[in-house]
């Protein structure tokens, strides 16, 4: 059966949208296959000329500039151009801020292998880890997380001196300052250890190596400042704070009403000083009742043209000693029962020196880009540590507690509702690290992932919070009952502090992750863009022109990988990994191209209107975010040497991400504003129909498993936070008991089942163990390993209880 030769055409013009052949080179392919085919096809002459005429026609469009623009570019940059939304300057420094890593290759469409799988494997330095098990765990020792909470509300004397003389205040500080000068991944890791034996300490160790004083200026300070300050920062000796968020301005920075003027003023001893009149009004400012430097934002002004001709300078950003008069400090606020310092601060004319802008006076009016450049650290490293180390705590706990807890005759964990809660945990737990990793070390190859740091930020802490409510779920009343026993109430309380800094959810996902992620990820966007602002029109059009031929190839190379790599399953196509891991690669590379192709369509679509179409960019967002998570648990995975005992993990993590892309892009195409090109965006992506499934019960059960017992899988999965052995300790109770219950269960079978025979008589199994030593279904040294489980247990289950004027007579107190 001979096939018709315009079909042989259209195959192989798909073919090279599909490997992404320049114009070029598919002009000379298909022009090659014409001469081929005129020759040997037999087809009929009518046939030929009509392919050969539409094939010149087009080739002499497409590859002419100037036919090109006059009659198809030029109209094109004209109509973008119109339909550009206005945009702020700190809008756009705050989407041109950070540089593009794996997201780029994400948002391709067509992600190389090579460039994730290459990244250096995870590793800290002896002298990291020689910290992290020298100072991090003796801190942890000190810490008692109700007394810090609960009595306190502060940390301990002792442990603010530790953490100053340790240097915990200096991680990212270079030693030539007096610093630790340690990696991302380093300063991740001590702030999860940290995390999962208390929020508060964790929150006061990582502030002054996240967004604030000792990162800006480290970046972008004066050698005077860098001088002064970094060696002070680093022993503690300056503790510093950030004041940004105000009243009426939190991510919308150009409402910020904060301003410093510029004037010549001063001292008493220094009467003609250029400097700065400030007036603020800040909260929710972390270390801010201790701080004794204060790192400000606020707008500059300059109405007498004292520094530069214009009057509105821009946002500026200071240092600010705060025992200069006119400054309101010390007050605290009182955020979900955590006890690090957080709190307002004022300032009425307070003058500074000009040269106490961070960088001196030529950084004047770049502060929004200096923070959105630097807000990468808080962002990518100490959030999602935190909530690393609080769902790896979470997981520990209620693995243990629920194979010692008993129900029914059972271990809880055993019921299927639990064991659907725990898979829950431990797949979350495993994806959560390994974004973790994977971010800590983009950051050590000098990335600035702004993208990438909202993406974690957001579904991290989200993620907590879903571990955190599944763990409460499972423990149940002694969950809920304050005390020194309870290990999960305090990170449950403080949850929604890490969802609501640096960006709430809300916003990073409606607005940040694809509103951002779009500028500065996509291949050609941002140049299509700068072309229609360039002040020479006639080379903008030009630049625009070859920008937007690339950018259609991009489209139908991306419509035509989405479309056959939906029929065939994305099995035919090339990816590496292994048996386990190769078939989740062909399925990312499959929702890349799918990703790619309705963010072009989206952007088509809705221009600048898609900024305010945030549940469309929410849902745009949430599958590019699962495209980096899935990725990030591949990479862990493989860098662990692809343990068979964590492919439970693996798959639990990865079915999951499957089924959120795919749900996420069925959301996108019900709500799509224009129907006819919803029902396309879907034959391309999804021609099948739904692919993906949620992880299967049996899957889920092996997750449950790994929870539950201890091994080598569990160890990994929880590895790097703080395991006190001592019965003196909650967790150290919990792991004993676990212990004991395994070495018990075999024995407890065999009472069982001795009842169930009706050679015992007992209701319970407590009440069995005497019993069965006597009929001597079990010998004494069995029955010391049943009754040590059962006081285990019974001391793990115990619940605090108070007197009951305990809350009258610390308010006497207080008061």
């Amino acid at each position: 059966m001979k096939i018709p030769i315009c079909v042989l055409l259209i195959f192989l013009i798909g073919f090279l949208a599909y490997i992404r052949a320049t114009l070029a080179a598919s002009t000379g392919a298909v022009a090659a296959a014409l001469l081929i085919l005129t020759k040997i096809s037999g087809a009929p002459a009518a046939c030929l000329i009509f392919c050969w005429t539409v094939f010149l026609l087009a080739a002499i469009f497409l590859n002419t500039p100037l036919i090109r623009r006059r009659f198809l570019t030029d109209y094109m940059f004209s109509f973008f151009r119109s339909s550009m939304p206005s945009m702020s300057s700190t809008e756009r420094e705050a989407l041109e801020a950070g540089t593009v890593w794996w997201d780029g290759e994400l948002f391709s469409g067509r992600p190389d292998w090579k460039k994730l799988r290459s990244a250096p494997k995870p590793g800290l330095s002896r002298e990291e880890e020689d910290f992290i098990n020298g100072p991090v765990e003796e801190l942890c020792g000190m810490l008692d997380d109700w007394r810090i909470t609960e009595e306190l509300q502060d940390l301990p004397l002792e442990v603010w001196d530790f953490l100053k003389q340790k240097g915990f205040f200096g991680m990212i500080i270079p030693k030539k300052y007096g610093g630790l000068e340690f990696s991302a991944l380093a300063h991740s890791g001590v702030v999860m250890k940290i995390a999962s034996r208390s929020i508060s300490a964790a929150v006061t160790a990582m502030v002054p190596n996240s967004l604030g004083p000792a990162e800006l200026i480290l970046h972008y300070g004066t050698d005077e400042q860098k001088n002064y300050y970094l060696p002070r920062l680093a022993k503690g000796v300056e503790v510093p704070c950030f004041a940004l968020t105000g009243p009426e301005a939190g991510s919308d920075a150009a409402s910020m009403p904060d301003t410093g003027i510029v004037c010549r003023s001063g001292f008493e001893d220094q009467k003609d000083i250029l400097g700065i009149r400030l007036n603020w009004e800040k909260r929710y400012i972390t270390l801010a009742p201790s701080a004794t430097v204060l790192g400000l934002a606020f707008k500059l002004l300059d109405p007498s043209h004292l520094l530069e001709q214009k009057e509105e300078i821009g946002i500026t950003l200071a240092l600010v000693p705060t025992n200069i008069s006119g400054i309101s400090i010390g007050t605290r606020h009182f955020p979900l029962n955590s006890a690090f310092q957080v709190g307002p601060t004022w300032g009425k004319d307070v003058f500074i020196p000009i040269d106490r802008i961070i960088g001196g006076p030529a950084r004047a009016g770049q502060g929004w880009r200096m923070l959105m450049e630097c807000l990468a650290v808080g962002r990518s490293i100490s959030l999602p540590a935190l909530s690393v180390g609080s769902g790896k705590l979470a997981g520990r706990v209620i693995g243990a507690y629920a194979r010692v807890r008993r129900q029914f005759k059972m271990s809880i964990g055993r019921f299927e509702g639990v064991e659907d809660a725990l898979a829950r945990i431990g797949g979350n737990v495993y994806l959560m690290d390994a974004a973790r990793l994977l971010t800590a070390c983009a950051v050590d190859r000098k990335e600035k992932p702004s993208v990438i740091s909202a993406m974690v930020k957001f579904n991290l802490t989200e993620r907590a919070r879903k571990i955190l409510n599944d763990a409460m779920d499972i423990q149940g009343g002694s969950a809920i009952c304050m005390g020194p026993r309870n290990l999960l109430a305090r990170v449950y309380q403080s949850l929604p502090i890490s969802i609501t800094v640096e960006g709430s959810n809300t916003l990073t996902r409606s607005m940040i992750v694809f509103g951002q992620g779009a500028l500065r990820c996509h291949p050609y966007l941002q140049r299509e863009l700068k072309t229609m602002e360039d002040p020479d029109k006639e080379r903008g059009k030009s630049d625009f022109d070859k920008a937007i031929i690339s950018h259609i190839g991009l489209v139908a190379g991306n419509a035509v990988r989405s479309l056959w790599l939906g029929v065939t399953g994305s099995h035919c196509t090339v990816a590496p990994g292994s048996s386990s891991t190769r078939p989740y690669y062909k399925r990312l590379a499959r929702m890349s191209a799918a990703f790619a192709l309705a963010a072009d369509l989206s952007l088509l679509v809705l221009g600048g209107a898609l900024k305010r179409k945030e549940k469309l960019s929410g849902r745009l967002a949430d599958i590019f975010s699962n495209l980096y998570l899935m990725s990030a648990v591949l990479k862990r995975f493989e860098d662990q040497g692809s343990p068979a005992e964590d492919l439970p993990f693996l798959r639990w993590a990865c079915d999951d991400s499957l089924h959120a892309i795919q749900e996420s892009f069925y959301g996108l195409f019900k709500n799509f504003p224009n129907r006819y090109l919803a029902m396309v965006l879907r034959l391309l992506t999804f021609p099948l129909g739904r692919s993906f499934f949620p992880p299967s019960d049996r899957l889920g059960r092996e997750v449950a498993d790994l929870l539950l017992s201890p091994g080598t899988a569990r160890d990994r999965l929880t590895c790097g936070i703080f395991l006190p052995s001592s019965l003196e300790e909650p967790l150290g109770r919990l792991e004993d008991a676990l212990a004991k219950t395994l070495a018990s269960e075999p024995v407890e079978k065999k009472i069982q089942q001795a009842i169930k025979d009706g050679l015992l008589k007992a209701e319970s199994l407590e009440k069995g163990i005497d019993a069965a030593l006597q009929a001597g279904v079990i010998n004494e040294e069995e029955a010391a390993i049943v009754h040590a489980s059962v006081a285990a247990r019974r001391e793990v289950v115990r619940v605090d209880d108070f007197p009951r004027d305990k809350w009258k007579r610390d308010k006497m107190q207080v008061s």
